[in-house]
C-alpha cells in the first residue's frame, strides 16, 4: 500500500478554508500552476473534485464540506505534536510520579519534598517503592519515573544521572552504649560487635578494607539488607551500625552518633531517570524539587 502524501492535507485544509486557488496558493507560497497540480492531485486522491466552477468561483463539493472541519481538525493536531511543548500551569497538573529511593531517603527527604510538591502542584502524587537492587529495568520500561542512589555496575549506560549529594559514613549505638563512655579509637570500634549491611553474600563490606590496612578486623554479628533495619537492631542492642551520615540522620533519631575513627570512603548520592523522560517538563520540574529539597 503506497503511504499517502500527508502534506495535501495542509493543501485541503487551505484550499477549503479559502474556497479560492489563487488565495490559497498565496497562503502557501506557490504559483497557480503549482495550486492547480496540487489539486489534482487531490482530487484523484480523494476520488471527488473538492472545488467546482460556479459562475466565477468554485464551491466545495458535498463530500469537501463533509471533510472540511475533520481536515482542520487533523491538521490542528499534527501542528500540536510538532511544536515544543508549551509551558505547563503546575496548579492544574495532575500527574502520579514513582520514585524508587534508597534506604532513608523517605524518612530524612520525604516529608519535605512532599510539603515542595504539595504547594507548587497539588495534584502531582508522589508515590515511593523500595529500591532493593541498582537495575536499571524499572527505569527502562516505566515502572520507576525517578530513582536515588549511588551508581553502580547494574546502573544501565543509558541512565540520565545528577549527583544530589555527598556524603560519609558514621557510627550509630543505643544511648548508652559502653562505646560512648570514651573516645572511639579503631582498636575499640573493631571490637565490638557489628551489624553489616550488605545485600550479598558474605560478611565483608567497605570498612572492613579500611580494617585490614590497619591489621584489625571487626566481628560481624549479623547482616541486613538495609540502613533502616541496621539501626533497628543497634537501637535494641549492643550492636553499632555504620551508616550513611545524611542520609540515616532521621531515623538515628534518640541514638549516639561518632565519627570514624580512621579514614572511611565518602559516597555520591545521585537521581536517575531514563532519557525518555529528559525533555518531559513537568519531569524536569520534579527533578529540581528533588535536587532542590536533597541540597537544602
Amino acid at each position: 500500500m503506497t503511504t499517502p502524501d500527508f502534506n495535501l492535507l495542509i493543501t485541503l485544509d487551505v484550499l477549503l478554508t479559502e474556497g479560492s486557488v489563487a488565495r490559497a496558493g498565496r497562503r502557501l507560497g506557490l504559483s497557480a500552476s503549482a495550486m492547480s497540480r496540487a489539486l489534482a492531485r487531490l482530487r484523484s486522491t480523494t476520488g471527488d473534485p473538492l472545488l467546482v466552477r460556479a459562475g466565477r468561483g468554485l464551491v466545495p463539493t458535498p463530500r469537501a464540506i463533509e471533510l472540511r472541519d475533520r481536515v482542520r481538525q487533523l491538521v490542528h493536531d499534527a501542528e500540536s505534536v510538532l511544536r515544543p511543548a508549551e509551558a505547563y500551569d503546575l496548579q492544574k497538573v495532575s500527574r502520579t510520579f514513582t520514585l524508587r529511593t534508597s534506604d532513608g531517603f523517605v524518612e530524612n527527604y520525604g516529608p519535605a519534598l512532599l510539603l515542595l510538591v504539595g504547594s507548587q502542584a497539588p495534584g502531582v502524587m508522589l508515590r515511593f517503592v523500595q529500591k532493593l537492587n541498582k537495575d536499571s529495568t524499572p527505569l527502562r520500561d516505566g515502572a520507576v519515573d525517578l530513582e536515588t542512589g549511588v551508581i553502580g555496575y547494574e546502573t544501565g549506560p543509558e541512565v540520565r544521572v545528577r549527583a544530589l549529594f555527598r556524603d560519609r559514613f558514621v557510627g550509630a549505638v543505643r544511648a548508652g552504649h559502653p562505646l560512648t563512655r570514651a573516645p572511639v579509637t579503631p582498636d575499640r570500634y573493631a571490637g565490638g560487635a557489628h551489624v553489616l549491611v550488605s545485600r550479598r553474600a558474605g560478611v565483608t563490606g567497605l570498612m572492613d578494607q579500611q580494617l585490614r590496612q590497619l591489621g584489625l578486623e571487626r566481628n560481624v554479628a549479623t547482616t541486613v539488607d538495609g540502613f533502616a533495619s541496621a539501626l533497628a537492631l543497634a537501637r535494641g542492642t549492643d550492636l553499632i551500625a555504620t551508616v550513611p551520615d545524611r542520609h540515616t540522620r532521621n531515623l538515628r533519631a534518640g541514638m549516639a552518633s561518632f565519627a570514624l575513627p580512621f579514614d572511611a570512603p565518602e559516597i555520591t548520592v545521585h537521581m536517575l531517570w531514563h532519557p525518555r523522560m529528559d525533555a518531559d517538563p513537568i519531569h524536569r520540574w520534579l527533578r529540581n524539587c528533588v535536587h532542590e529539597v536533597c541540597s537544602a
